[in-house]
């Protein structure tokens, strides 16, 4: 058996994905589900691409001890020193260093001849190697460079040091048959000498049939990301590519991967709660019809065979049927079990937390599911809030204005205040803002049943810009009543912001008295 090691980029490409920022903690959360899914390269970020990133890499380095830690790094010498730097306490260490290799960009872009791109990728590479043990090289946008320009750069990088070459379809250009004939004859050239790397896009939709097409002609590792998060049209998604080798075996017999199946479903739902982004409900794999079957036709036959409309089993990627598992009555010990069930290892803290929550639900809800629980958990802040939302009151539908009255508690003092907007939603967020003296400027809203039923929970996702030369934030509310959901979404992500905005100042702050 061959096998395929997966590298996962969701928190460094997957982030790139617009509104898809994710806070130090909810990074650190999904590496550790990441680990349990059985990924073997986490590419944890860009360490010289900010503060935060590099906290993010280095608390990530410290927890996960399965799986190799990544920092991307461009061809730059301040880029590979924080890149080492950011994983220098993992266990399993790797720097993943690139640049440009296709004539548009080096015409248009670097503004370099081959020779100095060659000379400038030879010195990353051996400074890289200076530090770690484990370098992969990419070749940026490789899918548009010229096949004896490539061969010169893989030799010279290999001859530095470079473990893995990387070969992405930067853009999504290729068709599968040309990814198939590029990586046969560069994995021939490469030999035993390193390990041929391929990281897809998908704006053409050919992401996950490019990657196999690769597998099938010498690629060792695939790059991709849950869901298929990435810039643009995104990546190749990790969940595609592994179930695909995984049914069909009678043609990728002689593949395997370290992924455990049964933690894909838990890791997409993980990084959809925290990005905000919802795969289509058609989502292959992952997507809530995945498994779903509408027609008279398809039902009747699932019910006579399953065999004969699901190729695969829910169960394979940890989508068990849903089913009510606890209720009001239960104890903190089966609560326990439970989570570590789905997947979930908690502190004493955090388990008295949640099951607080959980009891309340349970006292508001005649049914509780798995999902239910999954939301609760993942919707736990990660961060000590600045202000909690304490009360809320709404004018009647059918008045001409809405009317909102809220109370934040902030440092265990009340602050009140009321608003008129242009909805009950406009209303309450301008009473929020009015209440803890900030204007925030409201980019997306999204609102989705977590379960089943007349009673299920409203999960609100809400992406904000408090200040106008800042990423937007993501805030999630997650309540029986959409409109306290949503007036929690919108406190987490003021808190959120807060917080982010006093780790860049003691960040800088650090930074100072190092100087000195």
């Amino acid at each position: 058996m061959k096998t395929i090691k997966i590298f996962d980029t969701t928190l460094r490409d997957g982030e790139q994905s617009p509104g898809a920022s994710m806070n130090i903690e909810e990074k650190v959360k999904i590496a550790l589900q990441l680990e349990r899914l059985g990924v073997d390269i986490i590419e944890a970020g860009f360490a010289a691409a900010s503060p935060g990133d590099f906290e993010a890499i280095s608390k990530i380095a410290k927890r996960v001890t399965k799986s190799r830690v990544c920092s991307l790094a461009r061809a730059v010498d301040n880029d590979i020193i924080q890149a080492a730097e950011a994983i220098k306490e993992a266990k399993y260490q790797r720097i993943h260093t690139f640049i440009a290799t296709s004539p548009i960009h080096m015409e248009n872009k670097l503004k370099m001849s081959e020779d100095e791109v060659v000379e400038r990728a030879v010195k990353a590479v051996k400074l890289a190697r200076s530090y770690c043990e484990d370098v992969e090289f990419s070749c940026e946008d490789a899918g548009r460079s010229e096949i004896p320009f490539l061969k010169r750069i893989m030799d010279a990088v290999i001859e530095a040091g470079a473990t893995t070459i990387n070969l992405p379809d930067t853009v999504g250009y290729r068709m599968p048959h040309e990814i198939a004939a590029m990586i046969k004859e560069l994995s021939e050239h490469a030999g035993e000498r390193a390990i041929i790397s391929v990281h897809n896009h998908n704006d053409l939709g050919l992401a996950v049939a490019n990657s196999l097409a690769a597998v099938e002609n010498g690629a060792m590792q695939v790059e991709c990301t849950i869901n298929g998060l990435g810039e643009r049209a995104g990546n190749a998604a990790l969940e595609e590519i592994v179930m695909t080798l995984k049914t069909r075996a009678d043609i990728y017999g002689e593949y395997e991967t370290n992924i455990n199946t049964k933690e894909i479903y838990p890791s997409s739902r993980l990084v959809s709660s925290i990005t905000g982004i919802v795969p289509q409900p058609n989502k292959a794999i992952v997507g809530k019809n995945a498994f779903a079957h509408e027609s008279g036709i398809h039902q009747d036959g699932v019910l006579k065979c399953q065999e004969t409309y699901e190729i695969m089993s829910a169960a394979d990627i940890g989508m068990e049927k849903n089913s009510i598992v606890l209720g009001k009555h239960s104890g903190k010990h089966a609560f326990k079990d439970k989570l570590q069930k789905l997947g979930y290892e908690l502190s004493e803290s955090e388990l008295l937390d949640a099951f607080e929550k959980f009891k309340v639900l349970a006292d508001s809800k005649k049914e509780v599911f798995d999902d239910d629980i999954r939301a609760l958990l993942n919707s736990q802040v990660n961060f000590e809030p600045v202000y909690e939302l304490e009360s809320m009151q709404l004018s009647d539908c059918s008045s001409a204005m809405a009317t909102a009255a809220v109370a934040l508690r902030k440092e265990g003092e009340t602050i009140r205040a009321a608003q008129i907007g242009n909805g009950t939603i406009d209303a309450v967020f301008k009473t929020i803002d009015e209440a803890a003296g900030y204007k925030g400027t409201l980019k997306d809203y999204q609102v989705q049943a977590v379960s089943q039923g007349k009673d299920a929970l409203a999960k609100v996702v809400v992406q904000v810009i408090f200040d106008d030369d800042k990423p937007a934030v993501i805030g999630r509310g997650l309540d029986l009543d959409t409109m306290k959901a949503s007036a929690e979404a919108y406190v987490n992500a003021l808190n959120s912001y807060l917080s982010m905005k006093d780790s860049l100042k003691q960040q800088l702050r650090l930074g100072e008295e190092d100087k000195i």
